[in-house]
Parts: structure tokens; sequence; C-alpha cells
């Protein structure tokens, strides 16, 4: 088994893959509207879907916006330097919600972005060898 996929509504497509690929770096893999199903699906990521997971647009015809429960946490991506990639985010008008830096009751170097729809987005700095870092994770940092 692999895991293929993550799925995020999304009100405004064009917007979220704005953010995802211009601002994160993804790449749009193929996108497909359903007339009859009144939406559109967007598959981005930093890979063919053969071999890495992906990220799952769905954007239904007419919905601007979603409720967000309380038991859906946050996407990771792995950087490189953290402190560049969130300099150039904001630079290219994203929002960082969380300045890097370690985490609480932990030395994991993080930080937080959100994307168009509120959706949370954590950075993880990865070593030298592009390696991510010994994570330790946190729950209560959704709220960071």
């Amino acid at each position: 088994m692999r895991l293929l996929h993550t799925m995020l509504r999304v009100g405004n497509l064009e917007e979220s893959l704005k953010f995802y690929c211009d601002l994160l770096g993804m790449k749009l893999l193929r996108q497909k509207d359903y007339p009859g199903g009144e939406f559109t699906l967007a598959f981005v990521g930093y890979g063919d879907e053969s071999e890495n997971t992906v990220l799952e647009l769905t954007y239904n015809w007419g919905v601007e916006k979603y409720d967000f429960g309380n038991a859906y946490g946050h996407i990771a991506i792995g950087v490189d330097d953290i402190y560049t990639t969130c300099e150039e985010i904001k630079k290219l008008g994203g929002k960082v919600v969380r300045e890097p830096g370690p985490m609480k009751h932990g030395s994991t170097v993080i930080a937080f972005v959100e994307d168009p729809n509120g959706y949370k987005v954590e950075l993880i700095q990865t070593d030298t060898q592009n390696h991510a870092v010994k994570q330790e994770t946190e729950p209560q940092m959704i709220n960071q």
C-alpha cells in the first residue's frame, strides 16, 4: 500500500493553485472538470503521482467557503531553508501565521503558512542531506 493523495475542498480554485504552485513550488499535475457533478479536481505536487503523494484540490462549483471542523490539523512540507522560504512566501503575498523557530517543547524548527482557504501548511526545516530533521509532534500546534 502507498498513500496516494490528500484532498482539500477549496472555495476558489485559481487562488488555491496560485498558492500551492507559485508560493509553495508545486506543479499542477492534472486538472479536470466534471460538469455532471458540478466540480473540478486539480492535483498538485512535487513529483509524478506514480512515485509521490500529491494534493487533490476539489472545487465544488458555486461553493466559496467551508466550515472547519476541529479534527483536521495541517499539511507538512520539508524545506531546506525555512527562514528564506518564509521571506519569499511573504514577498509573494503569502501569509505566514507562525514565524520560523523551534517548536514548543522541542528543537525542530517549524513555521506555519495559511492558504487562501484558511488551511494551515507547516514548514519543517530539513538538514543539509535533505532528510527531515527528527520530528517531534505536538497535537496543540494546530492553534499556533
